[in-house]
């Protein structure tokens, strides 16, 4: 028998979105993820190319979160001919069928301006479905006698796993994107050991984030002076994840007296949707929260008084008629469309304003742009001056930073003969590619696209 497995770098090699990796073992083509490519917008023209496989060859896909960078392909992939098997746990299955649906009206939109069908259907997003098998945590799924995959948390998002690959007695783990642990919702990253390979993200491979409690102390100081001056507060939404945690923040700080008790507008209907699947799911988060949880009415740890959740466009536009200080949570998290848009073009001139952004914000974004300090942006073919203050709290990322990266390659053990360093701009992968060189003393490489590398 052939005990090599031949690992292909598809996606998210020299990137930080578009991941894709195909496995080739025993006979088996086996994808993890199936992502876009995030930038300017998502019709960008490399989410149109072919795939650098046949997808009517692919067995099976697994999918780590549901993250469009991870799941937007897999509807045209479904398209094109794959009729495998994909695997995910429960909550990623729900919250892709929400995220891909959701999406459709920027996408069309964005095709629409191209002169193109949109990068998929509505059809297409439940033909996947119908292929669509979950399993919980810790649960192995034995594709062949000699090859079992079994996920584990990756603490990221909820439901958001790693993949741990057992062949020929040699463990292979695909990290998928890890969580910036602790966080008040989810669990930690699980310590996975004894591992021969390992595939590791690296979006913040070259820098670290503030703490949790120190993010949370620059919130409350931001909501603060931005509500004292009269201002309107922007937080371009993640609204898997990073929603839920910030709303959960607000209501405690408000509870605790810490902060005026002015209006917070949720308006995405997405994290409206994702919230509702996050109740449905809470033994999916910590202990800590799950007790919260149990103590709350109907579960309700999200909901207080001064929320107001916009699901209709016309209660969305209707926003801007409040003119008092107001907190304003939207999508999209890196301004490439949605919602977030239209408040920023009616609050970024206004210097009592303030854009807080939360998340990574890929290059080519209106996030990014926004980030690095631009006092003119284009929104919706109108210049807008930038006099509101532009925040960045790393500490709310859903991503680790430099050091717990190379503390989660330690706790690998001394078996480890290899790290592929994948996920992350190039700075950022090769910058910890040298860390985990110099400090672990360990072979690590940052894979180019389409390089493969035969792991035995």
């Amino acid at each position: 028998m052939n005990d090599k497995l031949k690992f292909n770098f598809y996606g998210g090699a020299g990137t930080v979105t578009g991941a894709n990796f195909l496995i080739e073992v025993q006979g088996l083509k086996i994808l993890l993820d199936c992502g876009v490519m995030q930038g300017e917008t998502i019709e960008d023209r490399t989410n149109r190319s072919p795939f650098p496989y046949n997808p009517e060859e692919i067995n099976y896909l697994f999918v780590s979160h549901a993250h469009l960078d991870h799941v937007g392909l897999i509807p045209r992939l479904v398209r094109e001919g794959f009729r495998g098997k994909i695997f995910s746990t429960p909550p990623t299955k729900d919250i892709t069928e929400a995220l891909l649906i959701d999406s459709l009206g920027v996408l069309r939109k964005e095709a629409k301006a191209e002169d193109k069908p949109a990068l998929y259907t509505e059809e297409e997003v439940e033909n996947a479905m119908k292929l669509w098998e979950t399993i919980p945590y810790r649960q192995g799924i034995k594709l062949k006698d000699d090859l079992t995959i079994t996920f584990r948390d990756s603490g990221h998002i909820i439901g958001s796993a790693m993949f741990e690959i057992f062949h020929a007695g040699k463990k292979i783990l695909y990290t998928g994107d890890l969580g910036n642990s602790p966080s008040p919702l989810l669990n930690d990253t699980e310590m996975v050991t004894d591992v021969d390979y390992l595939i590791l993200e690296s979006v913040y491979g070259d820098r670290n984030h503030a703490s949790h409690k120190e993010s949370k102390e620059a919130l409350e100081d931001i909501i603060e002076d931005t509500m004292n001056s009269g201002g309107t507060l922007m937080l371009p939404a993640f609204s898997i994840e990073k929603t839920q945690e910030i709303l959960f923040e607000i209501k405690e700080m408000m509870i605790q007296g810490r902060i005026p008790l002015v209006r917070v507008y949720l308006d995405s209907p997405l994290a409206i949707k994702v919230t509702d699947i996050y109740r449905k799911y809470v033994d999916y988060l910590n202990p800590e929260a799950q007790k919260i949880f149990s103590k709350t009415k109907n579960g309700e740890i999200f909901s207080f008084p001064q929320l107001v959740q916009t699901l209709a466009t016309e209660e969305s536009v209707s926003i801007k008629d409040y003119h008092h200080p107001k907190i304003i949570i939207a999508g999209s998290g890196m301004s490439t469309g949605g919602r977030i848009l239209h408040h920023e073009k009616n609050y970024l001139g206004d210097p009592r304003s303030t854009l807080l952004l939360t998340g990574y914000q890929s290059t080519r974004t209106l996030g990014r742009i926004l980030q690095e300090g631009a006092r003119t942006v284009k929104i919706m073919g109108d210049t807008v001056n930038v006099n509101a203050r532009v925040v960045t709290l790393s500490g709310y990322s859903a991503h680790k930073g430099s050091d717990d990266l190379l503390n989660f390659v330690n706790a690998t053990s001394d078996k480890l003969k290899k790290v592929f360093v994948v996920l992350g701009e190039p700075k950022s992968s090769l910058f910890l590619v040298q860390r985990i060189r110099d400090n672990l003393a360990i072979d690590a490489v940052a894979p180019a696209y389409r390089e493969f590398h035969l792991l035995s």
